[in-house]
C-alpha cells in the first residue's frame, strides 16, 4: 500500500512544476496533457482551450513521489487541511528553501527554533500549498 498526495492547480499546473523544479529540484516523471488522452474527453469537463493543460504527472522531490493536474482548470484552487512537510538536513538549507517556497507566497509561521527542532517554520507557496520545512534534531 502507498499513499501519494495528489495536488490540482486548476489550471496552474505546468507552472507549479516548473516552480518546483527549480526550487526544490523536482524531477517530472511523467506528463500527459488533457489532448493526448486516448479515450474520448468527458463533454464540458474542461473549458475551451484547456486541451493544452496537464491532465496528470507525476513527479518527485528527494525520495517522495507526488502527482499533480489542472484539474477541471476552474482557475481556483483550494489547498486546505493539509501541509507537505519538508525535512532538510541542516539550518542553511532550512533558511534557503523557506526563502524560494515563500518567494510569492505568505509565510505562516516563520523560522524559529522549537522543542522539537533546531529550526522550523511553515508557510504557503505562492499557489496556495502548505509547506512545514523541518530539521531533524
Amino acid at each position: 500500500m502507498q499513499v501519494e498526495p495528489y495536488l490540482f492547480f486548476e489550471g496552474r499546473c505546468e507552472e507549479a512544476l516548473d516552480f518546483y523544479r527549480s526550487a526544490l529540484g523536482a524531477e517530472i516523471i511523467m506528463l500527459m496533457r488533457y489532448k493526448d488522452n486516448p479515450e474520448p474527453q468527458v463533454p464540458d469537463m474542461c473549458p475551451p482551450g484547456s486541451e493544452n493543460k496537464v491532465m496528470h504527472a507525476s513527479f518527485r522531490i528527494g525520495e517522495t513521489t507526488l502527482m499533480a493536474s489542472d484539474g477541471l482548470c476552474s482557475g481556483k484552487t483550494s489547498f486546505q487541511g493539509f501541509s507537505l512537510s519538508l525535512t532538510v538536513p541542516g539550518e542553511a538549507e532550512a533558511k534557503r528553501l523557506f526563502g524560494v517556497l515563500g518567494d510569492g507566497g505568505q509565510v505562516q509561521m516563520p523560522l524559529a527554533k522549537t522543542f522539537f527542532s533546531p529550526i522550523f517554520g511553515m508557510l504557503a507557496d505562492r499557489y496556495g500549498v502548505s509547506w512545514m520545512i523541518y530539521v531533524a534534531p
